[in-house]
């Protein structure tokens, strides 16, 4: 069976001031990769069809008549 080193860094290393804070930027800079890499999987969501607006045409003024609006 293989011996695999437990103890690579020492504790004092690990417990000190700069690497806690590289471990946090870390733990960050994973959860935004996570959000963006579901954000990129989910269909994308068109927030101005969510409300009616006031300042819509009544009629296309497309060339098309059968136009959507």
């Amino acid at each position: 069976m293989m011996h695999i080193a437990t103890n690579v860094l020492s504790s004092d290393i690990l417990t000190s001031r700069p690497i806690q804070v590289l471990a946090a930027f870390v733990a960050v800079n994973s959860l935004i990769f996570v959000v963006l890499a579901v954000m990129s999987i989910l269909p994308k969501t068109h927030p101005s069809t969510w409300f009616t607006s006031r300042d819509r045409r009544s009629e296309t003024r497309s060339i098309n008549p059968n136009a959507r609006r």
